[in-house]
């Protein structure tokens, strides 16, 4: 079966943003956008240069992107998934949805460490470990998957191999698995403390 892949660009979006909304923003940022805004991310770069903030680095990011920025982030895009997926790896996160610009708050993001904290606990002392892969193209890892795999044998802990195009939370509840390594999309853990993702873990 033949996939295509289309990118979703909303239109008619207007640039309104005031400069009491920019003066939150610090003189310094990495500038991600997701597709949908992909027409506006440019004319909201040129804005925010034109007062003064140093664009870093100015790139298009998915749910799944890893990005390692050692400068804040301002995102924009809607809702919180792309947002909290990239807290772990930007010192500060800001979204721009709506002409209004957000701080992702400290306490939303200790409350996430907390729970990461809480799944990599669980991981260490479990005894039977589900390693979770995707087929969907650019997220499938199984390679990486069978050498964790191997891995885990030599600590004495039984793993086992799942491959799912579409993954559901709520069936991995099906199976006798303490917890989850997840090789998949990273957001995919912020939705169990059972899983944990590859990247987290250290054997």
């Amino acid at each position: 079966m033949r996939i295509i892949y289309i990118e979703s660009k909303l239109k008619n979006l207007e640039l309104n943003l005031p400069i009491t909304e920019i003066k939150k923003l610090p003189k310094r940022l990495f500038l991600a956008y997701s597709v949908q805004y992909k027409n506006l991310a440019n004319s909201i770069k040129i804005l925010l240069e034109s007062n003064n903030i140093n664009i870093t680095k100015f790139k298009q990011v998915l749910g799944c992107s890893k990005i390692n920025a050692k400068e804040p982030v301002l995102l924009i895009g809607t809702g919180r998934f792309h947002a909290i997926n990239l807290y772990l790896r930007a010192p500060e996160i800001y979204t721009l949805e709506n002409n209004k610009i957000i701080q992702v708050s400290k306490q939303e993001i200790e409350q996430l460490k907390i729970k990461r904290k809480t799944a990599l606990m669980k991981f260490l002392s479990a005894d039977k470990i589900g390693i979770i892969v995707s087929t969907k193209l650019g997220q499938e890892n199984i390679k990486r998957a069978i050498k964790l795999k191997q891995k885990l044998e030599k600590t004495c802990k039984q793993s086992y191999i799942f491959l799912s195009n579409n993954i559901n939370i709520a069936e991995l509840e099906n199976f006798n698995i303490n917890s989850w390594i997840n090789t998949a999309c990273p957001g995919l853990a912020l939705d169990s403390n059972k899983i944990v993702n590859a990247d987290e873990v250290k054997i």
